[in-house]
């Protein structure tokens, strides 16, 4: 009587899909990118780790640049004081505001920029350059411009408005204020946005896109179907660009408001602590506070893209 032997066969976990095999092109291009950040990567460590240390080191004392010589350790409790005070998440409330409205607004006006500089075919160069200028234009200089444009005397954005009174003061409470300040965030921005999105868009196979109209798909189908899910690693890293760009706002708040009607946001915060109040040791733990949000803020939108790069190099 003779037996056969099989081989055993693997079974799938279910509800779990195998993880797919990394290529020979993945493993190089790996490699190749470890390298290339590799010299960056160590000169932003000696640049930046004493700073980061210090600023901890500090966080742990109760220091105040008027009286140096009394520094007390403290622990944790500067960051028990920051995170049981109101003000701070306020002031958190309003950067994650600002964060979200700016970064969407700047996505839609941004993909509507890329969709022009990449279609046009007449003066590319011109367009292209033209719609750059505002991103090329120092922030504070942009702030004091749109806070000259914002003035209830002499702007222009009130007699432009004609549903708007000329001497309406946009200055005068939180709302009007709020919005002052992402309008000028918006114009000064939205150009990178532009930038990283056209890089996206220069990735689509114009074989797909022609396919699809041969099939019948609408404008509105081939957006959604063809080109949107082939940006989706170009439209992850732009929004991850700005949005830890934006969480972290301080220039056009410091000239167009210096955070009065409650438009502080977590790094004017952290300025008004240390550079107004001297109080250094408070300072340095909402410094520590703001850079781990900022990593929170980069592990969220990270999780929620879930873009697979091999998969959008189209590899099996």
């Amino acid at each position: 009587m003779s037996t056969t032997v099989t081989a055993p066969r693997t079974k799938d976990t279910p509800g779990r899909k195998n993880a797919p095999e990394t290529t020979d092109r993945t493993k190089a291009e790996n490699n190749l990118g470890r390298k290339l950040v590799a010299p960056a990567l160590i000169l932003m460590l000696l640049v930046t780790a004493f700073p980061m240390l210090r600023a901890l080191y500090l966080s742990l004392f109760d220091y105040s640049l008027t009286a140096p010589d009394d520094r007390e350790f403290v622990g944790l409790s500067n960051y028990v004081t920051a995170l049981s005070d109101g003000l701070f998440w306020r002031d958190t409330l309003n950067t994650v505001f600002i964060m979200v409205v700016t970064v969407a607004v700047e996505l839609v006006i941004g993909f509507a920029f890329a969709m022009v500089m990449h279609r046009v075919i007449f003066a590319r160069g011109l367009i292209r350059t033209s719609i750059l200028i505002p991103y090329g234009i120092i922030t504070v200089v942009s702030g004091f411009a749109w806070q000259f444009a914002f003035s209830a005397n002499n702007g222009f954005v009130n007699q432009w408005m004609p549903f708007i009174d000329d001497k309406f003061n946009w200055f005068a409470a939180y709302d009007s204020s709020i919005a002052a300040i992402m309008i000028s965030e918006i114009w000064k921005t939205t150009p990178f946005m532009s930038l990283l999105l056209l890089a996206g868009l220069a990735q689509v196979s114009e074989d797909m896109i022609e396919a699809a109209k041969v099939d019948g798909a609408t404008w509105l189908q081939r957006l959604t179907k063809v080109i949107l899910p082939n940006m989706r690693a170009a439209i992850m890293v732009a929004v991850l660009f700005r949005a830890l760009d934006a969480y972290r706002i301080f220039d056009n708040i410091f000239v167009m408001t210096a955070g009065a009607n409650n438009t502080e946001s977590i790094s004017f915060l952290t300025y008004r602590q240390v550079i107004e109040q001297f109080q250094l040791g408070i300072g340095s733990a909402l410094s520590v506070l703001l850079f781990l949000s900022v990593l929170v803020v980069a592990f969220l939108i990270v999780k929620l893209f879930r873009v697979d790069l091999a998969a959008a190099r189209q590899e099996q």
